[in-house]
């Protein structure tokens, strides 16, 4: 089916108008800013469908919060607000069931630098680092940043995409030492189920592995029939082994405040973790503080909008791709990303061929691990999509 005959839900948020268009093209928006010289060279607006950066206004009680405090007009050195960890405790207690004390805590600046600091953390010089592919692009670059080896494991096809223990059984060395999961999966929009975590914390715990779990994804679940586990909360045993990476980044748009944690149960893992970073890592800033709160405390309704405006983007993608030859997409189960499947195309960067022949700028499949693969961001307003659509449209018959 084509763009311009979606039958899917329009519905309009009967609160929040995600419809409603902003301009970011001439902000500081990395997103907008990034493919402007190439949009000039071909003479019309590049479409960026890339990086993992919705277009939506954030919450209006996020940006009441900072509004006020920025009245407040002194931003000096801060201190953690204890009410702010309330809110993060009391957020993943209600929505995924998982009790997290205060004190596993470990606030970074970011999400990215928190998968480096783990990297940096765990195993010797040399040692080796296991995760899977495709993958979210800074998940390949931990090891060799790090003076590690990286082990990258290709996932499962089929239709749902699946981890595959047996070919990391094979591959596991004496010297591996951690293991990288990204749950919900970037970029395959894969809600692992509790069977398949059981499965991998078995693995890890037999082969004594530390396990990085990035879960910044996780409330992001599009369809009521998943649900997200955190890893962690599987069993004291696995918990003793995880270091669990979250941040209200992706799910509120406050990218740029640069407001994450790492949520470390067993003290001496934690101590160790804390110790490497010490000097490292700067503070998160007060300003990502505040906005982080105001989402954790009051944003539950403008998510669950969100939620039902992504699943109609979703669902729009799903349908648009079955009436091509060219394309093949497994329906994301969570996130704001389509993992687009073009090796039909004959193209082994197809981002790189879409950007030239059609103006949408996609993310490359190599850059995940995978080539002939692309990834889109759905997480604009619908007249956008169908714009981006209708251009794709063009070159893929």
């Amino acid at each position: 089916m084509t763009a311009n005959n979606p039958q899917t839900d329009t519905t309009v948020s009967s609160r929040y108008n995600f419809d409603q268009p902003v301009d970011r093209s001439h902000t500081d928006s990395a997103k907008w800013r990034h493919y402007q010289l190439e949009g000039e060279r071909q003479g019309r607006e590049i479409l960026p469908m890339w990086v993992a950066d919705m277009d939506f206004v954030s919450p209006p009680e996020v940006l009441d919060a900072l509004q006020h405090r920025v009245a407040h007009g002194v931003f000096g050195y801060g201190k953690i607000p204890e009410s702010m960890t309330e809110a993060f405790c009391h957020w993943y207690a209600e929505h995924h069931n998982w009790q997290i004390d205060p004190k596993w805590i470990v606030w970074l600046p970011g999400l990215v630098s928190g998968l480096h600091a783990v990297g940096r953390a765990f195993g010797e010089a040399g040692s080796a680092i296991m995760t899977h592919t495709p993958v979210y692009p800074p998940f390949l670059k931990v090891a060799v940043r790090n003076h590690k080896q990286l082990q990258a494991i290709p996932m499962k096809e089929g239709e749902r995409w699946s981890l595959d223990l047996e070919a990391m059984r094979a591959e596991v060395k004496d010297n591996t030492r951690l293991f990288m999961l990204c749950n919900p999966q970037n970029p395959t929009g894969r809600v692992f189920s509790e069977q398949e975590l059981k499965a991998l914390a078995d693995f890890c715990i037999e082969q004594d592995l530390v396990i990085c779990s990035d879960e910044i994804h996780c409330d992001l679940v599009l369809d009521k029939t998943y649900r997200h586990i955190p890893l962690a909360s599987l069993s004291d045993e696995i918990a003793a082994r995880t270091v669990t990476l979250l941040a209200p980044s992706k799910t509120f748009n406050i990218a740029g405040l640069a407001c994450s944690a790492a949520v470390i149960p067993d003290a001496k893992l934690r101590s160790h973790f804390k110790r490497s970073i010490e000097g490292m890592m700067p503070g998160v800033n007060l300003l990502g503080f505040v906005a982080a709160e105001a989402a954790y405390r009051d944003g539950a309704e403008w998510r669950e909008e969100l939620l039902h405006y992504l699943k109609a983007n979703r669902d729009m993608i799903v349908q648009w791709a079955a009436g091509k030859d060219q394309v093949a997409l497994n329906q994301p189960e969570a996130t704001y990303l389509a993992w687009l499947d073009l090796r039909a195309t004959g193209q082994e960067n197809p981002a790189q061929w879409l950007l030239k022949e059609t103006g949408v700028a996609l993310s490359e499949g190599a850059d995940f691990g995978l080539p002939g693969f692309a990834r889109l961001n759905f997480g604009c307003r619908r007249e956008l999509l169908e714009r981006v659509l209708k251009r794709l449209d063009t070159v893929l018959k």
